[in-house]
This record gives structure tokens, sequence and C-alpha cells, in this order.
């Protein structure tokens, strides 16, 4: 059986096509500043590298030119798209449903209704969703980032709002990154090996979230109603007092939507170092030059990490293991190194020299302290993908 893994973006379509029998992937590739004059078009299959630009305009065509290059007859990986048993999209916010499901006018109509709270997000999937429905007989399954943290108790994903406005809407701590908290939840099982393990997974890029894992259970996360919430991203705001809202809206004369809209494209590490870059590489650069904006966007960040992460601690009383993910957690030496500075206290003692350098997936405290700490590129592609085959074969 052979899976489609898509992730979409507002003008993005990026894939990995995988053989379920034995999880092996085929295929990477993708398509992307789709609408625009030119798009750029790549793919990776066994040793062959592609790139090309071309006219896509939109998430139909998209998938079209990536099955063209699956199927291309010198280095394609399959003969027609009939050999592609479902495609799955990691889908982020169904609001009212929450789990895997086959993609159908339901599934569609609850994302509808979370449009304006995940504006960045549902609309391109619902778009793209729709088309491949019109477009292919191919079984379309959506995997919803919030699925993982169902598990999370009443009291840690619940708002102070008044008990009315929480029965009558889906206001709660939904949660996201589901699929890479997941992946690390069952990888960091295996490197423990054991099962009861207390583990923080710090899904860190340029959209982060931490998760507090007990028993291979989502038990708290720090991303809440939406995707917009949490730690500061590289251009969303996070957390933000909602009393704020007003003054600025009086300050900028801006409604409530365009000032939603800067929030969720001007702020965060964007918006805390001036315009500069939400890019941490760039920040640590500029930074180093002694910008002093840059310096804190980036004090800012690993602050609110820190913070998030001793609440992380307390959901389950202890930490058997601290896991660093995604682009920067992966990669960022030196936010890693910030993070778990000082914490000697609390059994947390990284390695500079294993901090430094390594395998990609690697063990990075210096063996004296209670808690590991581990570098685990995270692999959210295969947990939608044996969601999607789960899903068909229901």
């Amino acid at each position: 059986m052979k899976v489609l893994v898509s992730n979409l973006g507002s003008t993005s379509f990026k894939y990995r096509l995988y053989d379920m029998t034995n999880e092996q992937q085929l295929a990477r590739g993708g398509v992307e500043r789709i609408g625009a004059p030119e798009s750029r078009c790549f793919v990776e299959i066994g040793s062959y590298r592609a790139e090309m630009t071309q006219s896509v305009p939109n998430h139909g065509v998209a998938v079209d030119a990536c099955i063209a290059q699956l199927t291309d007859p010198q280095n394609g990986c399959i003969r027609d798209a009939s050999e592609i048993s479902a495609i799955g999209f990691k889908a982020v916010h169904g609001g009212r449903i929450s789990g895997v499901f086959r993609i159908d006018d339901a599934v569609l109509s609850a994302m509808d209704e979370m449009n304006s709270v995940a504006p960045a997000h549902n609309p391109p999937y619902m778009a793209a969703m729709k088309q491949l429905a019109s477009m292919s007989k191919i079984p379309l399954v959506a995997a919803f980032e919030t699925d993982f943290h169902q598990t999370i108790p009443e009291a840690w994903k619940r708002y102070a709002i008044p008990s009315d406005l929480a029965a009558a809407l889906p206001i709660r701590k939904w949660g996201f990154h589901g699929a890479s908290h997941r992946f690390i939840s069952g990888r960091a099982a295996e490197l423990l090996g054991r099962t009861d393990a207390r583990i923080v997974s710090c899904h860190l890029g340029g959209s982060s979230s931490l998760c507090a894992i007990q028993g291979g259970k989502s038990v708290a996360t720090t991303m809440g109603m939406s995707p917009q919430s949490g730690l500061p991203q590289n251009n969303r705001v996070g957390d933000l007092d909602p009393f704020a809202l007003p003054l600025m809206m009086q300050h900028t004369g801006l409604s409530l939507d365009q000032l939603l809209h800067k929030l969720a494209t001007q702020a965060g590490l964007l918006g805390l170092s001036g315009g500069l870059s939400g890019d941490v590489r760039d920040l640590e650069q500029a930074a180093d030059s002694g910008n002093a904006e840059a310096r804190l966007a980036l004090d800012v960040y690993i602050a609110d990490i820190r913070r998030q992460l001793g609440g992380m601690m307390m959901a389950m009383s202890g930490v058997d293991a601290i896991v660093f993910t995604g682009g920067i957690g992966e990669n960022g030496k030196r936010i890693r190194q910030s993070i778990c500075a000082g914490l000697d206290d609390f059994g947390i003692r990284l390695s500079d020299e294993k901090n430094q350098s390594g395998a990609p997936e690697r063990r990075i405290d210096d063996g004296a302290g209670k808690v590991q700490l581990w570098i685990i590129p995270t692999n959210e592609e295969i947990v939608v993908a044996r969601q999607t085959v789960a899903a068909i074969q229901k």
C-alpha cells in the first residue's frame, strides 16, 4: 500500500510518498509559491534530484505536478496515480471533531467553522481537499493535529470563561503539533526503554510548542485555542492578554480583523526584532553584531520556553527526559544551551560537547543529572501515513 502524505501552506504543497508495507519513504517533494507567475517544483526519489519552475495556479494543479514527478517514465517510482491508495493530510483544526477521518462534507463543514481560529491553515487545506475530491478518486484522509491532545485532563484544557460560553462554543486548549509530539512520544519511549516515562517534547521551529507526555499520552501543552497561541512564533504573537486588543485598536485605528491579521503575520520574533526577521538564525547573527532588538527577540523566546518548560514539569510532578525536535530544536545549539542553562538543581545538565555536534539523533546530557536530554528528529509524515492506513482500512 502506497500513501501520499501532504503538508500544505497557503502557497505551498509538500509531500512524502511511503510504501507502507515496510514504511519505506519512496519520494519527497513539493511545490512552493503556488499562484505566483513561476512556482518552484522539486522532487527527490532515491539519488535522483530535480528542480524546475512552472505555472501552478492552485493546490489541485500542484498535486497534478507532483504526481507527474512520481510517474515520470525515467525517474519516477510509480507507474500511475492508481498505485496511490490514499492521500493523508496533516490537518490542523476541526474544532468539534478531533481525530482521523475520511474527508467528506461533514469534515469540511467542521473545518470551515474554525477558519477564523486557524486562518493561515484551514482555508488552504480546505481548498486543496475540495480540488482533489473533484479531480481524483483517491481516498482523502484528514489527521487532525489536535487528536494527540484529547487525553489532556479537564483542569489543563479549560479556560476560565463563563460555563454557558464553554458549553456553547468549542473554546478550550486544543493543542497542536500533535503528529510531531506523537512521534516523539513513541521514539523517546524506545530510546529510554520504558513506556511510563515523563517526557517534555520541545517542538521548536517556525511554529513552536511544548508538550508534557506521561505514559505515552499528552497531559498538557502550550498551544491553546488556536495555532496563534502559546510561545512566540516566528511571526505570530503567541499568548496575549485579550484586554490589550481594544487599546491596540484605539491606537492603530485598525478593525478587530485587521489587528488579528497583524498579530498573526507581523508579530512574534519578527515583531520583537522590529521587522528584521522571524528566523532564529538571522536573529542570532544580528544579535552577535550588536542588534539590541534581535537580542530581545531571542531573550523573550528563550524566557518563555523556560517558563513553559517549568509548567510542563509541574503537570507531571517531574520529568525523566526532555526532547528537542523541529528545525530550531534539532539545529539550534545556542537555543538549547540557553534553555538548559543553570538548571542543575532540577537534574538538567547539558553536555557542551554533545550539544555542539554528533549524530542527528543523540543524547546530549552529561550523564551526571537525573534528566536525560535528547535531540530526536521528528517525522510527522510517517505518523500521518500510519493514521491514514488505519482510517481507510477501518
